[in-house]
């Protein structure tokens, strides 16, 4: 696979490819389903107003049910070899990571791929969405479950609910203030000097990469 492409203008940066992307876009596009008809669900004044809570129910079920799905195809087969590796750098932290979330950004740090705030939303995202997956069934096959079981999976399930709407909202305005980096999950692709300046770790492992011919 290329992983740099020169223009008139760039060197240009393979950051996600195809399979990547498309995990991504059908996950948030499932995350928006679930967002969207957990509000009418919460609250029942929105009721009817653009469908009935059944079919918001059934909407609200089957996005939950089909969250995980983009996430486990992508990592299966040889085509999600550059997700796998990207889990892999998501949960390695090294101790200037640490510091750095520690003191809230402050101290420095030469970026991977990910910088520690992006491995923590990743990490958080996987998170809720098993988290989500078992309590949203308890609750909806609530009849094989014992009582205290629903009543701690309601207060879990509607506790990380609001999480998630803090944190996608976060992820989007984030997202939406840097261009080039969202950008990428269209194209894949980033500058040099994006990376140069976001990703500097990452860049200089690309240009090994690319230099060495025995290197994968």
């Amino acid at each position: 696979m290329t992983i740099t492409q020169t223009t008139k203008s760039a060197t240009r940066i393979l950051r996600f490819d195809r399979v990547q992307r498309a995990a991504h876009w059908a996950n948030a596009t499932l995350f928006g389903l679930l967002m969207l008809t957990a509000t009418p669900l919460y609250f029942g004044s929105f009721f009817g107003i653009v469908m009935q809570r059944h079919l918001m129910a059934q909407i609200h079920l089957w996005s939950g049910l089909a969250l995980p799905l983009p996430i486990i195809v992508s990592l299966l087969g040889p085509w999600g070899h550059q997700m796998r590796r990207d889990v892999r750098r998501i949960n390695f932290w090294t101790r200037s990571e640490i510091e750095w979330m520690r003191t809230l950004g402050k101290s420095p740090i030469e970026a991977d791929k990910f910088n520690p705030g992006q491995k923590l939303n990743a990490i958080f995202i996987g998170a809720v969405i098993i988290l989500m997956l078992v309590t949203g069934s308890i609750l909806q096959w609530f009849r094989f479950f014992p009582v205290p079981w629903r009543q701690g999976a309601t207060f879990v399930h509607d506790t990380f609910s609001y999480a998630i709407f803090a944190v996608v909202i976060g992820h989007v305005i984030m997202a939406l203030t840097h261009p080039e980096s969202l950008r990428s999950m269209f194209t894949g692709w980033v500058s040099e000097k994006w990376a140069g300046a976001n990703a500097s770790s990452w860049l200089k492992e690309k240009k090994l990469t690319k230099e060495s011919p025995n290197s994968r």
